[in-house]
């Protein structure tokens, strides 16, 4: 009993490191990226480096030119237009002289400068996050084939596992977060960051509700309702917030923190209690979970213009998607041989 309180306490207050946020300075604020950024959209170049869209206006006309010369409808969809494309060369300019200075990287509208690949933002993070998306998927066909072929289903058809239903919904939703999480990785635009964040919102809140009622094994309709009707109305709300008031990258990064804490505690209380065989397997889950995302607050500049923690938090989702499917199969084998041995 003691080691298990221990356990609980240890899981309390790891997570209350994810509180916490490292700040860091606007690049964007300097006199000389702004006068960089100004001088480029007027001359269309930044030192020997010039833009041809920059020959177009805001709405992709040729300023001077006929409607043939009008910008490619592939450069026009990912939105990249002059200003893009001036406040990136600019960044990296700057970058190149903060080095030579022996300056510090510092970041650009809230963001750390990384370089891009083929016209893609951060390539490395949108490779893991199709990983992470093919590793969520593989989790997801393993588990279907476990349920419906591997073990006993009931004389209706159905499986046993009372979960069987949430885990479907949680694989469709986690995939959908991974793949907008991915495109925004390769163009940030305010469209790809709504869908981001919103999935994202979605995801959170979703895995919290999932997190008690396999907890606290809540069976009752009446209950999962009262459960899932208070995280609901905190998703909505959130979701109205970025995509009609304020699309506010720091607010968003509290409340998924928030809910990912609270989903840990719950985990982490149910890890600690349980007698449940597999155990062991959900308390690494849960630490290595606390462990990543506290990775992520550490925040650091890009190494080699490439890799920051934002980018080691992706990859290190990849094991953490093995990991739980890995649990779930053994939970639903578990739950399966209970619910048979009451039957009979």
């Amino acid at each position: 009993m003691a080691r298990n309180l221990l356990w609980v306490v240890v899981v309390v207050v790891v997570v209350s490191c994810l509180v916490w946020t490292l700040e860091a300075s606007e690049g964007d604020a300097d006199p000389l990226y702004k006068s960089c950024v100004n001088q480029c959209q007027k001359t269309g170049c930044v030192g020997d480096t010039c833009f041809h869209q920059c020959k177009f206006s805001a709405d992709g006309k040729a300023i001077d030119g006929p409607w043939y010369m009008q910008e490619p409808l592939y450069l026009r969809w990912k939105q990249w237009d002059c200003q893009s494309d001036c406040q990136y060369e600019c960044m990296m300019t700057r970058e190149e002289e903060r080095k030579r200075d022996g300056e510090k990287p510092t970041k650009y509208f809230g963001k750390w400068p990384l370089k891009h690949v083929y016209g893609i933002q951060e390539p490395v993070s949108v490779a893991f996050s199709a990983l992470d998306l093919a590793i969520q998927f593989h989790g997801w066909v393993s588990y279907f084939i476990l349920v419906y072929y591997h073990l006993p289903l009931q004389p209706n058809r159905k499986v046993y596992y009372e979960y069987n239903g949430l885990l479907h919904i949680y694989a469709i939703i986690v995939m959908n977060a991974l793949f907008w999480s991915g495109v925004c990785h390769s163009r940030d635009v305010e469209l790809t960051e709504r869908l981001d964040y919103s999935s994202a919102t979605v995801l959170a809140g979703y895995t919290l509700v999932l997190a008690v009622i396999r907890s606290f094994s809540i069976h009752d309709q009446s209950a999962k309702v009262m459960v899932t009707a208070p995280v609901l109305a905190l998703v909505a709300t959130h979701i109205i917030y970025l995509n009609f008031y304020n699309l506010d990258e720091g607010l968003h990064r509290k409340v998924i923190y928030g809910i990912g804490g609270v989903e840990l505690v719950v985990w982490g209380l149910w890890a600690a209690l349980t007698s449940h065989p597999s155990k062991w397997k959900l308390r690494a889950f849960v630490l290595s979970c606390i462990l990543t995302m506290c990775l992520r607050m550490l925040d650091f500049p890009p190494y080699k213009g490439y890799v920051d923690a934002h980018t080691l938090w992706r990859a290190a989702g990849i094991p953490l998607s093995y990991l739980w499917w890995s649990f779930i199969r053994e939970d639903a084998v578990f739950r399966t041989t209970v619910l048979l041995k009451k039957s009979k």
